[in-house]
């Protein structure tokens, strides 16, 4: 995953994340990587439209986005 985060700030491209939130829920979320600390990631979440913090340990997957023909599925 770290690859992907670098790529993503370095970049300022977006990545997918599965999230689950402290509370139990998981969510989809698309983001662009801001800052990578040892804990967390700093990050622009489009799906929120502002910045968030996402706590590492609840990030469960990672990856980029997937496109075809111009559409995004996810």
């Amino acid at each position: 995953m770290n690859v992907l985060f670098q790529m993503s700030k370095g970049e300022k491209s977006p990545i997918e994340l599965i999230y689950i939130s402290n509370n139990g829920e998981i969510t989809h979320r698309t983001i662009i990587v801001k800052e990578i600390q040892d804990k967390y990631i700093k990050a622009f979440c489009l799906m929120k439209q502002q910045p968030r913090l996402f706590n590492r340990s609840n990030i469960l997957s990672a990856a980029k986005p997937r496109f075809k023909n111009n559409v995004h599925y996810a």
